[in-house]
């Protein structure tokens, strides 16, 4: 059945919050429709503060934005929650998805929390998750934390996703961190240790620092915004850049035309107990004036657009080529085809993208 796509937008903008859930489930199962849904809810959207928080599974992440949200519903924000579990290879949904996850914000209207499915990705983050983001944002939350899958350096995705990306490291991790060396490094923000309270977590922060260090010695970008700024605050003690002196630094580029770097921070927590959260939050917040007086978060949001026009371009494509291959007796029989050796896959992909591409040619 097609969703009433009318209805269901005025319901969510007026702060239904089954509207919102229907949406999401909408979104999530691809049901009919949900493009002209996802479509209406564009000119709504542009208004939260997109969080993704990473890293491998164990780390503490659940707990982490548990209190994370717990803070902020503290200081008067509503939260939006999506996490991210693995897919199941039978029914693609959410292998996780019935866990509790968020005890402390049981019965909290002003919070929304869903688990979502991975959908086979690598990174972590499907399409139906970005899109789900638009529905919380368009239904007024003021933050939005994604929390992803954690499946090692291929968790990048997130990047498309969120504004401001937090990987969290577990304490003598000297292995992970290593693996962070290989890509992972690249797209976080802020690196949080967690369960700073157990041993090892000195040197997990020593050996942070050092490769933010070298990577910044051998001119590759801070965070994921770009090699061509300058380093923008001073890291603390625990390798936190300091919310007033980002706020300064900030202005004082937006007011020179140039942007600084983000040096992406080092904060230490222990979520089962909050120590540290205000630090982190304070940290996302000095990293979202950065990314605005910078301009970067435009550039970001334009960024990600394209991404996005180019996936769904690739999905409509998909679409017209399994519609061809079916036009030519379906997949099976062209296999047995070239097992059969009267063909072979070149000249079949020829044969079935000749008519797609004489259409194009005409236009």
């Amino acid at each position: 059945m097609t969703v009433d796509v009318e209805t269901l937008v005025d319901e969510l903008l007026g702060g239904k919050q089954r509207a919102l859930a229907r949406t999401i489930t909408t979104i999530e199962n691809r049901e009919p429709g949900y493009r002209d849904l996802v479509s209406a809810l564009y000119e709504h959207t542009g208004n939260a503060e997109v969080i993704g928080i990473t890293g491998s599974p164990g780390a503490g992440k659940s707990t982490l934005v548990d209190k994370l949200t717990n803070t902020y519903r503290d200081r008067g924000e509503t939260v939006g929650v999506i996490a991210v579990d693995p897919s199941s290879p039978y029914t693609g949904g959410a292998v996780l998805g019935d866990r509790i996850r968020m005890a402390s914000n049981v019965g909290d209207m002003e919070v929304f929390f869903r688990s979502m499915s991975a959908r086979g990705n690598l990174g972590g983050i499907s399409t139906a998750t970005a899109d789900a983001v638009k529905a919380l944002d368009a239904f007024g939350k003021d933050k939005i934390i994604v929390e992803t899958v954690g499946a090692g350096q291929n968790e990048i995705d997130i990047v498309r996703t969120a504004d401001t990306v937090a990987v969290l490291v577990p304490p003598d991790s000297g292995d992970e961190v290593q693996t962070l060396k290989a890509g992972i490094l690249e797209i976080g923000d802020v690196f949080v240790v967690n369960k700073s309270d157990l041993p090892g977590a000195d040197r997990t922060v020593q050996e942070l620092k050092e490769m933010i260090q070298l990577r910044g010695d051998t001119g590759v970008s801070g965070g994921h915004h770009g090699p061509d700024h300058h380093a923008l605050g001073d890291a603390d003690a625990s390798g936190g850049t300091d919310a007033g002196t980002a706020s300064a630094v900030s202005e004082a580029a937006a007011a020179d035309g140039e942007a600084g770097n983000w040096t992406p921070s080092i904060v230490e927590t222990v979520a089962t107990d909050g120590t540290g959260i205000d630090e982190l939050i304070d940290t996302f917040a000095a990293h979202r004036e950065y990314m605005e007086a910078s301009g970067r978060l435009d550039e970001k949001a334009r960024t990600r657009t394209a991404e996005e026009i180019r996936l769904l371009l690739r999905e409509d494509a998909s679409g017209l080529l399994e519609r061809e291959l079916d036009r030519h007796g379906g997949i099976e029989a062209l296999v047995e085809a070239v097992h059969a050796g009267e063909t072979d896959p070149y000249a079949i992909a020829d044969e079935v993208v000749e008519p797609i591409e004489e259409c194009l040619s005409d236009r």
